[in-house]
């Protein structure tokens, strides 16, 4: 039994999706989130600016004790997860195998849908995971870039227009090639679960990597012997590298739950 808690990071709001699963998954365990919301998106940035952000953005985590992390951010996993792997004393959890792994396991047509950052498609992480895992998969990424700023804006809805309009245009080509297996490659993207789930109709199966993650990262905390041992009790503490302003009521969305914790904002450039 280990009751240290675990760190969570995602480049803004995205990675409380991943944070409501554990909850879910793990309801006694204490968690750290943060969320560099100060420099969202990461999707846009260089691979040499994303591993620079993931090391401070563990750094900063560290100093809670913390026994494992999850890397809640599809981009930072699919960048910098490589570079950084062995630099630090604690497992580090994904998303991008356990997505990977839930999709090829859905597919039945062998036709598997894929968005994401412009960054974590340009890794194409997620296709060399699901070849290794099922060679005769085909995998048609397209990336995203406009979708996590409108999701950090609160536009999740269906009715919105705007909402809509953006999902329909990103998802066309997959809806036309006719993927049966969708992977929102972005812990952002399941707040648009009704959206993209209407688009695509009810012969699609979407894969939450958040979801798939916080079940992966439960499994290997249990084989590890560090999970804390409670059913109850758990709780988040939560961080942001920008103004903390609104963040509760955001927060509330990505949790579907209130935040139950204070937010405090840090400098994350200090570490």
């Amino acid at each position: 039994m280990d009751s240290r808690p675990i760190g969570v990071f995602d480049s803004g709001l995205g990675g409380l999706t991943a944070v409501r699963q554990l909850m879910l998954e793990l309801p006694g365990e204490q968690i750290i989130y943060f969320g560099d919301t100060g420099r969202v998106p990461y999707g846009t940035r260089s691979a040499e600016t994303i591993t620079k952000y993931a090391r401070q953005d563990i750094q900063f985590l560290l100093q809670f004790d913390i026994k494992a992390i999850m890397i809640a951010c599809n981009t930072a996993d699919a960048t910098a997860r490589q570079a950084i792997a062995g630099e630090y004393p604690v497992p580090i959890f994904g998303v991008a195998e356990p997505s990977a792994r839930a999709a090829v396991a859905a597919t039945k047509n062998e036709k598997v849908g894929l968005i994401g950052t412009t960054a974590t498609i340009g890794t194409k992480i997620y296709e060399r995971l699901m070849k290794a895992m099922r060679p005769t998969v085909q995998v048609m990424p397209r990336a995203c870039p406009l979708l996590v700023p409108m999701v950090e804006n609160g536009r999740i809805h269906r009715g919105d227009t705007v909402t809509e309009t953006l999902v329909a245009e990103h998802l066309q080509p997959l809806k036309d090639w006719g993927c049966d297996t969708l992977v929102l490659g972005c812990t952002h993207y399941p707040l648009l679960w009704d959206v993209i789930a209407a688009f695509m109709g009810p012969g699609v199966t979407l894969i939450d990597s958040g979801r798939e993650a916080a079940r992966a990262a439960t499994v290997e905390l249990a084989r590890q012997n560090l999970l804390c041992g409670q059913e109850s009790g758990g709780s988040c503490r939560y961080y942001v590298s920008d103004a903390t302003e609104g963040f509760s009521q955001m927060a509330s969305l990505f949790l579907q739950r209130p935040t139950d914790g204070k937010v405090t904002r840090i400098n994350i450039e200090a570490y």
